[in-house]
């Protein structure tokens, strides 16, 4: 089967017009991005008058009694922050650490701080933080004060020495002492901030790690994302199986995918669906391509017209299929779980910043 766009119903939710148009010139320097670029000069300023007066101390931060290391990006949408995050924790345990992970949650309903258990629905916690809970096995707490969220979790797990802060580079009421800025391969896209390009703060913000998350690292890609005095280290995603979310424990190579005359169809419905479609094209696979809005929430059906022997899907979009009566059974769906491989130097570097409380 060629790579193409799946036969879908007319209600299967495909990425909005504006946004796929915003998508592809915030990747180059064309006449939409130059008209909005007075517009991303006062919201350069606005960040950096923001900034500035934490810095100050004129808007209150919060500092937790552990270390604080935050996971974000100034590249909106997905770079690939929950496989980082996942690998961070275990890497962190593995140093002898005991780690728990705070997140807004995507989509969750409520105000307070909310404790997220791999039984948790995603539709109540969001589905990043749930796979965290799930892959990581560690305390995960969600919340849209990360300050609170990160008391709470300290209070229910005394045993927790440093937080995870995923996705909360931007929110400065909680202080941090490790900042990660995670790239992929689209780097710094036009350069230019929002809504003229992609990026919520300038590419020269400091930090102390920067990850790229690619197959191939070009000194081209690397000037374009290294930060004044940032270490930086390369992440690449790797998957090597699918395995049946009805029934789970049946699993097939994505090698032998490969050499299938089944009809397959691949849905994503992360920040960035091209990546989960690139990383399966080097395994050779051959499918149609179903992108989906980031975050999607599967409740119309995308899946209703699709004429598929096989959906490849990614995990973050499964927990929230196995927990929908109509997707949990369906035998069509095979998940491709993905881990991070990364230095084991870089783990080592953060929990010497950790210990020696190096303020970022």
């Amino acid at each position: 089967m060629p790579t193409s766009r799946p036969p879908v119903s007319p209600a299967a939710a495909q990425p909005s017009r504006l946004e796929a148009t915003l998508t592809r010139n915030w990747l180059r320097r064309g006449p939409l991005a130059r008209a909005l670029w007075p517009l991303s000069q006062v919201f350069r300023a606005l960040a950096a008058l923001r900034a500035a007066l934490y810095r100050a101390g004129w808007l209150r931060s919060t500092r937790l009694a552990v270390p604080v290391v935050v996971v974000g990006n100034i590249f909106i949408g997905g770079t690939g922050k929950t496989p980082l995050t996942i690998w961070l924790v275990q890497a962190l345990r593995q140093a002898g650490m005991r780690p728990g992970v705070i997140s807004r949650g995507h989509g969750g309903r409520e105000e307070g701080a909310r404790a997220v258990t791999p039984a948790s629905s995603a539709r109540e916690v969001g589905d990043e933080p749930l796979l965290i809970a799930r892959r990581g096995e560690c305390p995960v707490m969600v919340g849209r004060d990360r300050a609170a969220a990160g008391r709470a979790l300290l209070a229910a797990h005394p045993e927790v020495d440093v937080l995870i802060a995923d996705d909360g580079l931007q929110h400065y009421a909680l202080r941090r002492d490790v900042e990660i800025v995670l790239f992929d391969g689209r780097a710094t896209g036009n350069g230019w901030l929002l809504p003229a390009g992609p990026l919520r703060e300038a590419a020269t913000r400091r930090r102390d790690f920067t990850v790229v998350n690619t197959a191939l690292l070009t000194d081209a890609l690397r000037a374009a994302v290294a930060g004044p005095g940032a270490v930086l280290t390369q992440m690449q995603l790797v998957g090597d199986y699918a395995e049946r979310l009805a029934g789970g424990a049946e699993r097939r190579p994505l090698a032998e995918l490969a050499g299938s005359r089944a009809r397959i169809v691949a849905a994503a419905g992360i920040g960035n669906p091209e990546r989960f479609f690139g990383m399966l094209r080097e395994k050779g696979v051959r499918f149609a391509e179903l992108p989906l809005p980031d975050h999607h929430d599967f409740l119309d059906r995308p899946f209703a017209g699709v004429d598929a022997d096989i959906i490849l899907i990614t995990e973050k979009d499964a927990v929230k299929c196995a927990q929908i009566e109509y997707l949990k059974d369906d035998p069509r769906l095979w998940v491709v779980p993905v881990t991070a491989r990364i230095d084991a130097v870089l783990a080592q570097q953060i929990v010497e910043k950790c210990r020696g409380q190096s303020t970022a």
